[in-house]
């Protein structure tokens, strides 16, 4: 059998500066780096798997900072690296190093994988001089490589599902983790794109209600080497070495289009698919992590150093280096990767981890600063969703709120606030008055509306619901790190017993806590965010920060039980009746006053007694039970051809004492309330179309509302 060459390539025509990256035209490829202080950038071609370094070809052409070439003879799968040569200074800010094989930037695909060594540092590792030494192994046959992709796609009439705001239930699930498991997915598609696009998957989130799934981090990243050598592995992904890459691991094909296919197939169920990007740092570290991409390019431009010594990084993300957006080829890198995501895979959205760092500029906190007037200004990226992680680890980082127009956040005083009132803390009905209807005193002043506010119970980063409700502290002894790691204040209860029990009253306690914290989520004002798996009762037997853990503590378990079952109907009850109901989708804030037209308030707030609160009565400590009647002719919103909207009237009555209340209702001369959910008994909700016809009448003039528990009354809508 004859072995396949390469040939060599003997054409090298000038080329172009941008675009960035490696770019196939249908003729050739052309070639561009932007590195601001190199003296010489080195072209490296390898074979088609990127293990034998065939060919060197010297960049000569220089424009504006940006290096670049045109190869004829090139082609789609070639595979890359770039050697940049220029001045070892670190304590001036430059870590050039020509031994160190570099990935591009601009990447689109990566070829092979890291293989962790010490050839990977631009210093000695081990020298007393630390990062001050210089080393001069060769660091390619570690490396993996960028390959030149053909980007040609047939997407055919793929549209954005363009769900509104107000109509949105977010997903958070992880590609890998969320199908590992699931038997109804081939065994060899289990963990990747191609997974998340089969029917069962597809059919699952439909029926759940979901509309918009959030990916975790899809670009290619790497594991830690500390992790690596404890045999552990980075499973959220929080560490980019490619912002243009997905992460091959994730594919069952090994082909880019995997990820495309996925995305047309979930847009024809009219699913949304936003994803988790973490432009804010890179994996390659603090001064002593190894130079892999950015740093060795051009470290000076790309990362935010510090002031007076420019040795080391200004590190507003924990991970040890912060991108310099301040500099504008490393914002253009961050803003066309973002085009990049949205105009070729079809994304619809994207959540910012640690965006704050983005907004930072001279080290503070800038909300209106460069990052974002460029977003603002942009025709493809003003017109996707943004959501912000609205803190970071720096001086003035929590900016919950003060993110820009356009933007929503994901709101911890909502989940925290909720999580207390249930948990069974005291003096918190009036922070419970506030998230559900939206957070007006965090949105409303700069004139956002309530869909600025992610609402959420929890998150990838924390305990799983069963957990919350099941355990006191952390238990995270298996990611080796002495239980140390983790977010210790996470206000759960355990119900009386810490972890798993077979003690029936407290499993029944946690499955009425469970459905408490879900059905507020689903009926509050805002965006809701459900982390997969919650509905299934997922647990990470305890485990609050499971970012190491890619084994069956992090995947979903799809084992089926009764409660599971149970669990995974209520959700999708309670998803049903919001979708049916504008009065928990308004888009507008609740004003206090009739609604135009109207003559009845639009919102009202209930003692047990039946009796509207009265000032004094937010600030009582030891109140635990309060409800919210919502009058279905007090929507001020406007339907889609700007019709009045009219619903039902609602009484949702929230208990989360430890006695049972009789709750006066308010009455009501147009007929008797019907019931439409209550927590304490763990029969669902009845399905929304049955809701109106076979919901049970209550005439009593007060409700028996059980010990921690939510109640949902209704009275059907009779206008005219």
């Amino acid at each position: 059998m004859t072995r396949k060459t390469n040939p060599t390539i003997s054409a090298v025509w000038p080329g172009r500066p941008y675009p960035r990256g490696a770019t196939w035209d249908g003729e050739g490829v052309n070639f561009a780096l932007f590195s601001q202080h190199s003296d010489k950038v080195e072209l490296c071609l390898f074979d088609e798997r990127g293990r034998q370094e065939l060919q060197r070809i010297l960049m000569r052409e220089r424009t504006d900072g940006v290096w670049h070439c045109y190869l004829p003879e090139a082609r789609p799968g070639q595979a890359y690296g770039y050697r940049v040569h220029g001045p070892y200074k670190p304590e001036e800010g430059h870590r050039f190093n020509a031994h160190k094989l570099l990935v591009d930037p601009y990447a689109k695909d990566l070829v092979g994988d890291l293989r962790w060594g010490d050839a990977l540092y631009g210093y000695t590792v081990g020298s007393k001089r630390e990062d001050l030494s210089f080393d001069r192994r060769d660091s390619a046959p570690l490396m993996p490589k960028g390959r030149v992709l053909e980007t040609a796609f047939t997407w055919g009439d793929d549209r954005r599902p363009s769900v509104p705001w107000q109509d949105m239930v977010i997903y958070e699930m992880h590609v890998r983790g969320f199908t590992m498991t699931h038997p109804d997915v081939p065994p060899g598609l289990r963990g990747t794109y191609a997974a998340l696009g089969c029917a069962p998957v597809v059919d699952y989130l439909k029926r759940l209600g979901v509309t918009t799934v959030e990916l975790l981090p899809v670009h290619s990243f790497l594991n830690d080497r500390h992790l690596a050598e404890k045999g552990l592995q980075n499973y959220w992904g929080y560490n980019t070495l490619a912002y243009f890459a997905p992460e091959m691991r994730y594919s069952a094909s090994g082909k880019v289009k995997e990820f495309k296919t996925m995305v047309k197939t979930l847009h024809s169920a009219g699913i949304e698919v936003i994803l988790d990007v973490v432009y804010n740092h890179t994996c390659e570290g603090n001064q002593l992590g190894p130079t892999l991409s950015m740093r060795g390019v051009d470290n000076a431009s790309y990362y935010i150093a510090n002031a007076e010594n420019r040795r080391y990084y200004d590190d507003f993300t924990g991970c040890g280096n912060t991108v310099n957006l301040e500099h504008p080829h490393a914002l253009q890198l961050v803003m066309d990767s973002l085009r990049y995501w949205a105009e070729e895979m079809h994304v619809d959205g994207f959540r910012f981890d640690l965006a704050s760092a983005l907004a930072r500029e001279a080290g503070k906190v800038e909300n209106l600063g460069g990052f974002f007037d460029a977003i603002r200004q942009d025709p493809t990226l003003n017109r996707v969703k943004l959501i912000a992680e609205p803190w970071d680890l720096g001086h003035g980082g929590y900016q919950v709120g003060n993110f820009p127009l356009g933007w929503a956040e994901w709101n911890d005083q909502y989940r925290d606030g909720l999580r207390g009132f249930w948990k069974g803390d005291g003096g918190l009905i009036g922070e419970v008055a506030k998230r559900v209807t939206g957070s007006e005193d965090l949105y409303g002043w700069s004139g956002k509306r309530p869909s600025a506010s992610i609402n959420f119970i929890t998150a990838h980063d924390g305990f799983t619901l069963h957990d919350l409700v099941s355990y006191n502290d952390k238990h995270n002894e298996a990611n080796g790190e002495d239980n140390r790691d983790g977010n210790s204040h996470n206000v759960s209860w355990n119900c009386g017993v810490e972890g798993p029990t077979d003690d029936p009253e407290v499993v029944a306690l946690r499955e009425r806590q469970k459905r408490n914290l879900l059905a507020t989520l689903l009926l509050s004002q805002g965006v809701p965010m459900l982390l997969a798996g919650d509905e299934r009762g997922h647990t990470q037997q305890g485990n609050n920060n499971v970012y190491c853990q890619d084994n069956e503590l992090g995947w979903i378990d799809w084992t089926s039980t009764p409660e599971r079952l149970a669990l995974a109907t209520f959700v999708e009850r309670m998803v049903a009746l919001r979708r049916a109901h504008p009065s928990f989708r308004r888009r507008t804030f609740f004003a206090g006053r009739p609604a135009e037209g109207e003559t009845v308030t639009d919102v009202h707030w209930l003692k047990p007694d039946g009796q509207e609160m009265r000032p004094e009565d937010w600030n009582d400590a030891n109140a635990r039970c309060i409800a919210m009647y919502i009058p279905g002719g007090g929507i001020a919103d406007r339907g889609p051809r700007g019709e009045v909207q009219h619903d039902d009237d609602f009484l949702v009555l929230l208990n989360a004492h430890h006695d049972e209340i009789a709750f006066t209702l308010p009455p009501m001369p147009h007929g008797a309330w019907r019931l439409l959910v209550d927590t304490a008994s763990s029969t669902p909700p009845l399905a929304t179309e049955d809701a109106a016809a076979l919901a049970p009448a209550w005439a009593q003039p007060s409700y028996p509302l059980q010990c921690r528990s939510l109640v949902v009354l209704s009275r059907p809508d009779v206008r005219p």
